[in-house]
């Protein structure tokens, strides 16, 4: 996970193991503000991030709109600065305060951090109306910053968990359906024919997709009685397959659920390792006594 704020698990892969936090000094200070959850100024800093995130997104959709962004333009592009330069202080706080920012700023959210900030200033730095095509792309990244969010909710790192858990369950499972799609769909190929808009097995295999998704878009549709009775057995399948991913996924966050207890970012003060958890009175990794731990009202 990003480096930002969320219950540790009990793995390797804490935040204090994986960037690296300063031992005292303003750095400290500022890490533990950032990156540690358990403390007042790190939940307000946290949710005042939130609200940031979620306002910056709103401003990028608002000035997608035309009727909005030619009246509003010019108040949608200082709030964009705004939040450009707020994002940018954020990145450059979280590259500061860690004794690895190399390690922080390839890391996956930390290349969200980057993409949420680039796109204001590649648009400042390649102007001409050649470009203004390119510059609405950029503008696109932008919505990155949604990403964000996965960093201050836990039950985001749970579903993540359990996704990779069940990664393998979900292989195969998804390799049957095409096995039944590419068969249904040949098999369709064959009943309906070109006259019907059966033009090839590609183009059944896509209506096979339709079918078994019970989405259907209409623009293919079987007109034997065979080819309606074959959709029939599909569309019937589909909503069958549809519970077998959820079930295998909720089974995952409920066995994740049981492993991972509640953990804090409480740091141990000898080799400062985090992801102790809320009763543990000794370091996991080290042995040395913990302080009491004791969360902020």
């Amino acid at each position: 996970m990003h480096a930002g704020k969320h219950p540790a698990t009990t793995t390797p892969a804490d935040p204090g193991h994986q960037f690296g936090k300063p031992s005292e000094g303003l750095r400290a200070r500022l890490y533990t503000v950032i990156f540690e959850a358990d403390t007042r100024a790190g939940r307000i800093f946290d949710l005042a991030l939130i609200v940031a995130i979620l306002a910056s997104v709103a401003v990028v959709v608002l000035d997608s709109v035309q009727a909005v962004s030619s009246r509003h333009g010019d108040v949608l592009g200082v709030l964009e600065w705004f939040f450009t330069l707020l994002f940018t202080v954020e990145y450059l706080a979280r590259l500061y305060c860690v004794r690895r920012p190399l390690r922080y700023a390839t890391s996956f959210f930390g290349a969200i951090d980057f993409l949420s900030v680039l796109p204001t200033y590649l648009a400042m730095m390649m102007p001409g109306a050649h470009v203004l095509l390119d510059v609405r792309i950029l503008r696109l990244l932008r919505i990155f910053r949604i990403l964000k969010l996965t960093s201050y909710v836990e039950e985001y790192g749970m579903l993540t968990r359990a996704l990779l858990a069940s990664r393998r369950k979900i292989l195969i499972f998804l390799s049957v359906v095409m096995m039944v799609v590419l068969l249904l769909g040949t098999v369709m190929y064959v009943v309906e024919g070109p006259g019907n808009g059966f033009t090839s097995i590609p183009t059944s295999v896509y209506w096979a997709i339709t079918a078994i998704t019970t989405v259907g878009f209409g623009d293919i549709v079987p007109k034997t009685d065979i080819g309606r009775a074959i959709s029939s057995i599909m569309m019937l399948l589909g909503w069958g397959i549809l519970a077998v991913p959820t079930g295998i996924i909720s089974s995952e966050m409920t066995m994740q659920s049981r492993l991972f207890r509640l953990t804090t970012t409480r740091t141990c003060p000898e080799c400062l390792s985090e992801g102790h958890e809320a009763d543990a009175k000794f370091c996991k990794d080290c042995g040395t006594p913990l302080p009491a731990y004791q969360r902020d009202r």
